[in-house]
């Protein structure tokens, strides 16, 4: 049998914690993703085509592919030798049927499947995260230099910030989205004491209180990035004015 008053009592617990509830989603910042989201989709059969001496024939490359929809970039093979990477096919063989299909349209010379296997993200369950992150950031640096433009877009459109941190995630098996908004919203937040190398940082560049600017942090306080027209990727440090001012948060995909 209920005690006299226990039904009032019961009712104003119940009252007091859903105020409670509301109180604290009001406070939860709405740009900071959960923390239960998924991870970053591990990339499957990649194509690798192409031989460039010249960053800028690497760019045309892909900005053709990409009229396909094939998320083509290019990157820094080996110094002063350029290559090209598209598409994420679930098997080896979609992966070259399309190859062969663009190799006989007479799009590419000749053409390398890169295996899941091959991806630094798929040895991360062996050598553990920082061996994923260091690679991340060993990617990063190795395009510093290069006139990075994405889809061949000429010198006076600059270069798209967003391209290089989505190359160099895609060259180590992670499925990053194309956009910096995308970006930002597909990352776990992370404070700015804490974070590590491979993760990504945002800023409000254009100065509309949104995220316009890309780069990868790679340890000691700097981080790699296109900056801007008629300028090559390079490293920069968070401590500078210009992008501490800018700064809109930090991300994390591990």
């Amino acid at each position: 049998m209920n005690q006299p008053g226990m039904g009032r009592i019961t009712l104003i617990v119940v009252c007091f914690s859903a105020f409670l509830l509301i109180s604290c989603a009001r406070h939860v910042p709405p740009s900071y993703p959960s923390a239960a989201r998924e991870r970053l989709a591990r990339m499957a059969f990649t194509i690798q085509a192409g031989a460039f001496s010249k960053a800028e024939n690497a760019a045309r490359l892909t900005a053709y592919l990409n009229n396909y929809d094939l998320n083509a970039y290019y990157f820094v093979y080996k110094k002063g030798l350029y290559k090209v990477r598209f598409g994420d096919f679930p098997t080896k063989e979609r992966a070259r049927e399309k190859a062969e299909s663009l190799l006989f349209a007479g799009i590419i010379q000749d053409y390398y499947i890169v295996r899941p296997e091959d991806y630094a993200a798929s040895k991360e369950r062996k050598y553990g995260e920082t061996y994923l992150r260091d690679e991340l950031s060993k990617t990063a640096e190795s395009f510093i230099g290069v006139p990075y433009q994405w889809g061949g877009a000429s010198p006076q459109r600059g270069f798209d910030c967003s391209g290089l941190t989505m190359a160099v995630y895609r060259l180590n098996g992670l499925s990053l989205p194309r956009t910096s908004r995308a970006q930002y919203t597909a990352g776990i937040y992370v404070k700015a004491g804490d974070i590590s190398k491979g993760d990504l940082i945002f800023f409000d560049i254009s100065g509309k209180g949104t995220v316009s600017h890309v780069g990868i942090y790679v340890g000691g306080n700097k981080f790699i990035h296109a900056p801007g027209s008629g300028k090559r990727v390079r490293r920069d440090t968070l401590s500078n004015g210009y992008y501490k001012k800018r700064y809109r948060g930090a991300r994390t995909y591990l």
